[in-house]
């Protein structure tokens, strides 16, 4: 699991930014929000242009260098701090039971990488500093017969190792293959106009198209019924005889996309995602929503969070909705306030001791979580 992320020069972020989700307390109420000391699930609260969606990106970038499936890289423009000739850095700190990871590294820009260093249980496991020498350090066995000068590449050294080896069965290299499987099960989307994702997939898979293929018209309109738009919904051939979603209104059929409001498209985003996040045996390990209920009722948004909280990976979510926060969803060291001082917790904003009778929201905003 992710339990520490850093990050300098990367976007608004012009000093080092630290989200920690490793302090938790010691509360007796909603305990399936924290896995191993590490919290499981977040919502991160903030004003606007603070850099909640940033803070998104700037985890998500690893995913750019370690897999082949960044889908949206119209979202990294402006890559560095306005003014800056400088490298952006980050910083991953990585819990798999009692085996630790930390990779950090700086990139000029989305692609381009100037160095890195993977520690696993302590060890340097893997570097690389190009500004100073194309020679690759790699201390995993099965990799001695890896070629270690990387001038003819650009390839992140972990990449590099991950596609070229097999590697033996020990401690350090089984952390190493949990490691590059766990960031390949990130996934970061959005429904704000569009269904921008980040992880997980490669390409675009649309959702009219995954939900018709997939046989869940009938779940689909379950779904949005208990969300609270009362609809029918069928299947209807368009142009080319190509399947679309449609309404039906006593026997008229209307396209899905011709007449649905944003809430119900951003409903269609989430559903589309959701289905690959419940499954029990589910690929994804860590999954970013940024401004998840932009366009939902309050109701619908405690309902969403009611779902996420029941899923297997970890969730990190933004929101300016602060109906979802209560204790009875989560509690006071998941909910996250990221300002010009960094990201804390409500838990750490204040000196007061907090309780599970306590009505959160109504302190947020009589300002006793502002210091």
């Amino acid at each position: 699991m992710l339990a520490r992320f850093e990050v300098t020069n990367f976007k608004n972020f012009k000093d080092t930014i630290v989200f920690d989700l490793t302090k938790s307390n010691s509360y007796e109420f909603n305990k399936e929000c924290i896995s191993n000391g590490i919290i499981n699930k977040a919502i991160v609260y903030g004003y606007n242009g603070v850099g909640k969606s940033n803070l998104g990106f700037a985890i998500f970038d690893l995913v750019s260098h370690l897999t082949d499936r960044n889908n949206s890289s119209e979202l990294y423009e402006n890559y560095i701090y306005a003014g800056s000739s400088s490298h952006a850095t980050f910083k991953y700190e990585f819990h798999f039971l009692e085996d630790r990871v930390v990779y950090e590294y700086g990139k000029t820009d989305l692609d381009t990488l100037v160095f890195e260093n993977l520690y696993i249980n302590g060890e340097l496991f893997a570097a690389i500093d190009r500004r100073k020498s194309t020679i690759a350090f790699i201390d995993a066995e099965g990799a001695e017969g890896l070629k270690k000068d990387l001038s003819e590449t650009l390839i992140s050294v972990v990449t590099y190792i991950k596609k070229n080896t097999v590697l033996e069965s020990n401690k350090n290299n089984d952390c190493f293959r949990n490691f590059v499987n766990y960031v390949s099960g990130m996934l970061f989307f959005r429904s704000l106009g569009q269904n921008n994702y980040i992880g997980l997939e490669q390409g675009t898979t649309g959702i009219e198209a995954d939900i018709i293929e997939k046989n869940n018209v009938q779940a689909f309109e379950s779904f949005l019924n208990k969300a609270g738009i009362k609809c029918n919904l069928i299947t209807v051939l368009g142009d080319g005889k190509k399947p679309h979603l449609a309404f039906e209104f006593d026997g008229k059929q209307i396209p899905f996309y011709h007449i649905a409001s944003q809430g119900t498209r951003a409903l269609a985003v989430f559903y589309f995602w959701f289905q690959r996040l419940k499954k029990e045996d589910t690929k994804v390990t860590l999954v970013f929503i940024d401004e998840f209920d932009a366009f939902y009722h309050y109701s619908l948004s405690l309902l969403v969070i009611e779902q996420l909280r029941g899923i297997k990976p970890q969730v990190i979510v933004t929101t300016h909705n602060t109906s979802v926060m209560t204790n009875e969803l989560l509690r006071p060291d998941c909910y996250f306030f990221i300002d010009e001082k960094g990201i804390r917790s409500l838990s750490n904003r204040t000196p007061k001791e907090l309780r599970e009778a306590h009505n959160i929201e109504k302190m947020y905003r009589a300002g006793a979580f502002d210091g």
